[in-house]
């Protein structure tokens, strides 16, 4: 029987371990916290798919719109998979117990979210992740009481097991025994989400810190398209995150506005038309951006009755962490980076450069090019965990027992051991804050050159304050040791922005302005002995 060792218990990671265990595969499904936990419940937009023509919608259309939305350069054979499954996933959703919102005639309800043709996006009010989350737990438990998924928590990655381009598990710090430990496997599913740390308060959870990106950077796995990073264009800020106001607001017609005096000035609609505010993500947070003014959202036309209906966490959450009153008042909103387009540079069957080795959700860099539509993150979760369950099914497994990572474990142990005697004189806290205002100060919505060489020596000089850094809680070694790798990944981010000359999606460079032909790609970046090595896949080696 196959071992699959899976790495993250949001969306991705349970559609992974659900359709290996189907296929009678053994997972070992390993997260530091449980899925109720995950990023995931906090979608609460929808999820995409074609489930009827009677709008004059197809598969077709919704294949142009990802890649049109993704500046053509995700891969059309993959998109075209992703599409073409969706009515499948809304259904497999069904049937393990989503509750999806429908209409008088029981039949799936659907709203429009930006960029996109005809109106596709599947919901469950607004709560889509939530709901998908709870039917994907119950659905994993029928097969943990078959002995098939067996799941681990209060374990953190450390590293890959890695030999000779090859995965065969991974190596953890347990919570609970303050040691290392090693889960031997014949394949290693990552996912981990993506890289909030990175830029500090966002949309998403801090526990997606990007750490796994970069640890196995280091260790040999490519990665691509880092500089895509989407701003959500409607967030609300509190002291502790953004919270996403959901695109749904703009589905239902919610319109964008700042105030010139008294007057409200819909500096969307007088651009882009009456659907103006339903522009791609990257359009709109840099119009917004670019009016140099305070945007608010204004959905109180639809009235009490019906925004309490349609929009019930829009609302609660606007009345309780701000105060504000949805029907009666606009959302003072900004943009914030939500999405990250770049990850784990994978094959359309989801294994990376290093054999065995797969990375699959917001981890992996596969489907949205260089801007995300609304609606397709969780789509392509659910679809990326069947495609990679399938590919392993469909591999020969090898005999793996004579590679031996008795040394690699000792090495860890003592690794650990010696952090927590550092005496340094910078803090964790101290380094991620300033990290934060590196990256949003210099990777922001517009970028250039300047900003991007000032930004990688400022993270350069992070990196070798992280060498030397105290150790302030001895019972938690975690962001010790993960501090590291996180700052290599910032690092390669930076520079991925700034090999491409152009601007495309949600790369926008001042100092470049034209979308260039000489950059009609995917950006590749490894790393050599600390050498950060970019080039563009001209050669399509990741349209397999």
């Amino acid at each position: 029987m196959k071992k699959v060792l899976i790495i993250g218990s949001g969306i991705a990671g349970l559609s992974s371990a659900i359709e290996c265990a189907k296929r009678n595969m053994e997972v070992t499904l390993v997260s530091p916290y449980s899925s109720e936990r995950a990023q995931s419940v906090l979608a609460a937009g929808g999820i995409n798919a074609v489930i009827d023509d009677s709008n004059g919608d197809s598969i077709e259309s919704h294949i142009e719109d990802t890649l049109k939305g993704g500046c053509n350069i995700a891969g059309r054979e993959a998109v075209t998979g992703l599409c073409t499954e969706a009515p499948n996933v809304i259904r497999k959703l069904e049937k393990w117990g989503t509750v999806f919102s429908v209409d008088e005639k029981d039949e799936i309800k659907r709203r429009a979210f930006g960029g996109q043709s005809h109106i596709r996006t599947c919901f469950c009010g607004a709560s889509t992740g939530k709901q998908i989350v709870t039917a994907l737990v119950m659905e994993a438990r029928r097969y943990e009481i078959k002995g098939l998924i067996n799941r681990r928590l209060k374990l953190y990655f450390y590293s890959a097991l890695i030999k000779n381009g090859k995965c065969y598990g991974a190596l953890f710090y347990n919570d609970d025994s303050d040691r290392i430990e090693m889960i031997r496997a014949d394949f290693v599913v990552f996912a981990t989400g993506g890289q909030n740390a990175l830029f500090g308060k966002t949309t998403g959870s801090t526990l997606c810190d990007g750490y796994a990106h970069g640890k196995l950077f280091t260790q040999g796995v490519n990665l691509k398209n880092l500089e895509f990073i989407q701003y959500h264009p409607t967030t609300l800020e509190t002291s502790q995150k953004m919270l996403l106001v959901s695109e749904a607001v703009r589905g239902e017609g919610g319109r964008l506005y700042y105030l010139d005096g008294d007057k409200r000035v819909y500096f969307m609609e007088e651009m882009y038309g009456e659907n103006g505010n339903l522009m791609t993500r990257d359009v709109v947070s840099r119009c917004m951006y670019n009016t140099g003014k305070d945007i608010f959202l204004d959905i109180t036309f639809l009235g009490e009755e019906q925004i309490k209906k349609r929009l019930p966490e829009v609302y609660d959450l606007c009345m309780k962490y701000r105060g504000i009153d949805i029907t009666k008042e606009s959302i003072p909103v900004t943009p914030s980076v939500n999405f990250f387009m770049g990850g784990i540079a994978v094959h359309n069957n989801h294994e990376s450069n290093i054999k065995r080795l797969y990375a699959v959700g917001e981890c992996a860099s596969i489907y949205h090019g260089a801007n995300r539509l609304g609606g397709n993150s969780l789509l392509a979760a659910m679809y990326g965990g069947r495609v990679a369950a399938e590919s392993i099914a469909k591999s020969e497994t090898e005999d793996s027992s004579k590679e031996d990572f008795a040394k690699e474990l000792s090495d860890a142990n003592a690794g650990i051991d010696e952090l927590k005697n550092t005496i340094g004189n910078s803090s964790v806290m101290s380094i991620r804050n300033s990290l934060a205002n590196i990256m949003k100060t210099n990777l922001g919505i517009v970028r250039d050159g300047d900003r991007l060489y000032k930004g990688i020596n400022d993270i350069e000089n992070a990196i070798s304050s992280s060498a030397a850094v105290r150790c302030d809680n001895r019972n938690h070694i975690y962001p010790i040791y993960s501090l590291q790798e996180i700052l290599i990944l910032a690092k390669a981010t930076l520079v991925c922005a700034l090999s491409r000359k152009e601007s495309r999606g949600a790369h926008y460079r001042s100092d470049y302005t034209d979308t260039s032909d000489e950059y009609f790609s995917a950006t590749i970046i490894s790393y050599d002995n600390g050498k950060y090595n970019t080039h563009l896949d001209l050669e399509n080696e990741y349209e397999s």
